[in-house]
């Protein structure tokens, strides 16, 4: 008979060759069992575990019918990318109708520690008159901080007593450990390896703020009521 012409021919052709390459592989795999299934001149994908993409509009002898299961009218039958993910057409998406967790757990960086935090009484090992910084602290093995928070400045608590004088050179105190620490005599710099953050000096917060300290707030409130 004569053969066909054009596009059906080199399906058919297609077809033949998947179908000898099949068969090739399931021969070679009921050959290739155990051990010698996993040498170097052997070793290969399992059969079925590789298959050739799907070539979409390519006519209804392709096997995908006329429209190749996409329909015929709306956004996902035309080309492109459709929509994306996690679209669900205009209704709440699932991603913001589950309830999040404050803090880093929820993606905020408002619970993320900022400082390696240490007690007074573990000042009490140092000598006296030696000098407690960061570096100091971690040499004796009070703090081992890792990642990010070796970048983060030192914080003293409120914890425990101290007798020595110390040099502390700190980012923060509070105000008990403070206390504690002047009174055994050490001395107290604070502010030390804390970034400066940028604030603008001309906000209303910073103008009502410096208005409270100067003492001028109470009548300024006073004179627009």
């Amino acid at each position: 008979s004569r053969p066909a012409a054009g596009p059906v021919r080199r399906c058919a052709l297609r077809v033949s060759y998947v179908r000898a390459t099949v068969s090739q592989a399931e021969a070679t795999s009921s050959v290739v069992d155990g051990a010698d299934r996993f040498r170097l001149s052997t070793v290969g994908p399992m059969p079925g575990a590789k298959t050739d993409k799907t070539r979409k509009g390519r006519g209804i002898s392709a096997g995908q019918g006329a429209t190749c299961g996409f329909g015929m009218r709306g956004q996902k039958s035309r080309s492109g990318t459709g929509t994306r993910p996690g679209f669900e057409g205009g209704q709440n998406p699932l991603y913001r109708r589950l309830p999040k967790l404050k803090g880093v757990a929820g993606g905020m960086p408002k619970g993320r520690t900022k400082f390696n935090t240490i007690n007074v009484r573990d000042l009490a090992s140092f000598a006296a008159n030696e000098e407690i910084t960061l570096e100091t602290v971690r040499k004796a093995g009070i703090l081992k901080p890792t990642g990010a928070m070796r970048e983060l400045p030192l914080k003293i608590l409120g914890e425990g007593d101290i007798s020595s004088p110390l040099t502390v050179r700190a980012g923060a105190a509070t105000a008990g450990a403070v206390a504690k620490l002047e009174a055994a005599g050490c001395t107290v710099e604070l502010g030390v390896g804390v970034k400066q953050t940028w604030r603008n000096k001309n906000s209303r917060r910073a103008r009502r703020a410096a208005m409270r300290e100067a003492g001028e707030l109470a009548g300024h409130m006073a004179s627009t009521q």
